[in-house]
């Protein structure tokens, strides 16, 4: 008769070919009986956490790893395991206090300390993160998921040329998976310091990458690099389409849902961005301009509370705020579900601290995306992307595997409640007061060598302007101030401004007599707010999303000849209205005198205009129809 140590150790046994065939309940179960039969040993709690982990049942993975780190306290092992679970329900600070409590003379492998970095980083310990990394370089150099990581720890400190030193590392040292991660934001963090001796280059390999035919790498890739970048539309849906699939491949949807309870119609936001950031900045008037008789607003919130006044107002206007940081993306999805929402909205898309994946569940009859990502997410589980007839014209369709659903004037909602300080004197800021002002506060991660050789026939066709920029980092400063002497550009005639806070930006801008927007990456919140500060916008709208922004913005101002159809004609309408002091003034005089009544900045109207958008996917969706273009032409 077998003792109990060798029934434990058959069980085991049971249970690792269980993992094998992805038989988890059963895995589970035998795991559970060699832990009860060996109730000291630390190895057969962690064979059930990680069964638990696979199982979807991340509480009781988190349960039996913290059982096996107190029976064996020194296992790097046992902490790294337990530290990484609770991260899967974003619980950093308390990960990290596991790794700070590990005692000081227990032995430390390679992934203990890359697993202890991780949690740094997302607890923003920055600096400890750095050291957690560099032990872990110590002893494998050519660790290039470990330089990839480095490489976003010094993207988050500001080190911006330190990081792109990093991914550059990383992809020298890879050929599949980190080599496809650190892609992305080594095109990325150069444009960020406008350091274009390899950025071609760098863009080549991402395009080529993503062209290749292996899905693999295209699944690592970041759609948001792509659209700064010369891409097509097409390659901006396959990349979102690989993206999506890499993170729902093993996504089942919920099983279907209960019928509808009476009552308004119930809408759910998805974001992590409910805070002093330029979504809540942009949506605050609209929650609070709703028809709280026909919709109900409920916000699904996974990042910090931040304290600030526009996420106070965010969060008073809907009827629940829900924090779901340190729920499973399954179990936001059941409460999303047991919530009875009518239709799900995601604000983020494919950017940082997105969860939008977790929407592949189906929690809501109606799924769509909106405002916060300028391109197709790729997902066949989004309904609907909310657009304009400018910003997403039907023509486009085959851009996007969402429904295009037309905003009858612009897309983007903006509040007439933010800042309008008075501008303060073109001395106080630096600035000459007898020039034409030509302005760009874009991130410099939008600026290119083409942006920059128009820029400088600009200047050199209108001798009484002069160019004023954001200086984003120091590093950017540099290096555009070097290239733009090599286009004959005084470096007297280029001013700079520092970053400020939101209502200090806008009262400055007020200064300014044009914006210069970039494209293929429009200034998008930055160019609502230079029209609101009475700057008019000039841009020159492409075929993708993120290029048509700034035409949708300035058509809903009643300027649609600002966007202008090409780049010789954007050189010489800008040429033109700065040798035309008069003309300008004039616009920016309508610009501030019919401030309140221009559609952009109508908020009333606009969410009217939303809503009856809503109702109208809502009325399909009770009608049993498929989801269908909306636009903005049709009626009810």
């Amino acid at each position: 008769m077998k003792n109990a140590h060798q029934r434990a150790e058959s069980h085991r046994i049971a249970g690792l070919k269980a993992m094998q065939s992805r038989l988890w309940p059963a895995a589970v179960s035998e795991f559970e009986r060699a832990a009860r039969l060996s109730p000291r040993d630390a190895l057969m709690r962690l064979n059930l956490a990680r069964a638990h982990l696979h199982n979807g049942r991340v509480d009781d993975a988190i349960a039996s790893a913290r059982d096996a780190l107190r029976l064996d306290p020194a296992s790097p092992l046992a902490c790294r395991m337990l530290g990484e679970y609770l991260g899967q329900q974003s619980r950093f600070d308390e990960a990290a206090d596991i790794f700070d409590a590990f005692p000081k003379d227990a032995p430390r492998d390679f992934d203990w300390y890359n697993a202890h970095g991780n949690v740094l980083f997302q607890s923003q310990r920055l600096e400890d993160a750095v050291s957690a990394y560099f032990a872990a370089l110590a002893i494998h150099v050519d660790a290039a998921i470990v330089h990839y990581r480095l490489g976003l720890t010094f993207k988050d400190m500001g080190l911006t040329r330190e990081a792109t030193e990093c991914f550059r590392t990383a992809v020298t040292l890879d050929s599949g998976y980190t080599r496809a991660l650190s892609l992305s934001l080594l095109v990325y963090q150069g444009r960020q310091i406008c350091d274009w001796s390899n950025v071609a280059d760098d863009t080549a390999q991402l395009l080529a990458a993503l062209d290749s035919g292996d899905d693999s790498v295209g699944q690592r890739l970041s759609p948001f690099a792509l659209l700064a970048v010369e891409s097509t539309p097409a390659q901006q849906r396959r990349i979102g389409a690989l993206r999506t699939v890499g993170l729902t491949r093993h996504l089942q949807p919920l099983p279907p849902a209960p019928p509808r309870r009476p009552g308004p119609i119930r809408v759910g936001y998805l974001s992590s961005d409910f805070h002093q950031h330029a979504t809540a900045v942009l949506i605050a008037e609209l929650f609070e301009r709703r028809d709280s008789s026909r919709f109900e607003v409920r916000l699904y919130s996974h990042s910090a509370d931040d304290g600030s006044a526009i996420g106070q107002r965010v969060r008073a206007a809907c009827d629940a705020f829900i924090d779901v940081t340190h729920l499973s993306n399954q179990d936001v999805a059941r409460r999303m579900r047991d919530d009875g929402i009518d239709i799900a909205i995601d604000l983020k898309g494919h950017t940082r601290g997105s969860r939008f994946e977790l929407l592949a569940y189906r929690p809501a009859p109606v799924q769509v995306g909106y405002l916060g990502f300028p391109a197709t997410t790729g997902a066949d589980f989004l309904d609907y992307m909310i657009g304009d007839p400018v910003v997403m014209p039907l023509e486009h369709a085959g851009n996007y595997s969402e429904r295009i659903a037309q905003m009858p004037l612009s897309y983007q909602p903006n509040d007439r409640h933010r800042a309008l300080p008075p501008a303060p004197s073109r001395a106080s800021l630096g600035l000459p007061d007898d020039a034409v002002v030509l302005c760009c506060f874009n991130q410099t991660y939008k600026i290119s060598p083409h942006m920059l050789d128009l820029w400088s026939a600009i200047l050199a066709g209108a001798p009484r302007a002069v160019l004023w920029m954001l200086a984003w980092n120091p590093h950017a400063r540099a290096n555009l101030e070097r290239e733009l002497q090599a286009r004959g550009v005084d470096l007297a005639r280029v001013f700079w401004a520092e970053k400020k806070i939101l209502s200090e930006h806008i009262a400055r801008l007020r200064a300014a007599d044009l914006f210069l927007d970039t494209w293929p990456c429009n200034a998008h919140t930055t160019a609502s707010e230079a029209l609101w500060a009475g700057v008019p916008v000039l841009t020159v709208p492409g075929p993708t999303y993120a290029s048509r922004v700034a035409a949708s913005l300035v058509t809903a101002c009643g300027l649609p000849d600002l966007a202008a159809p090409d780049p010789d004609s954007y050189v010489a309408l800008a040429a033109a209205l700065a040798n035309d002091p008069p003309t300008l003034a004039g616009i920016k005089q309508m610009l501030d005198g019919r401030r309140m009544s221009l559609p952009l900045f109508d908020t009333e109207r606009y969410a009217r205009d939303f809503e009856a958008l809503l109702q109208r996917m809502f009325d399909r969706a009770q009608a049993g129809l498929p989801p269908e273009h909306l636009p903005a032409s049709a009626g009810g």
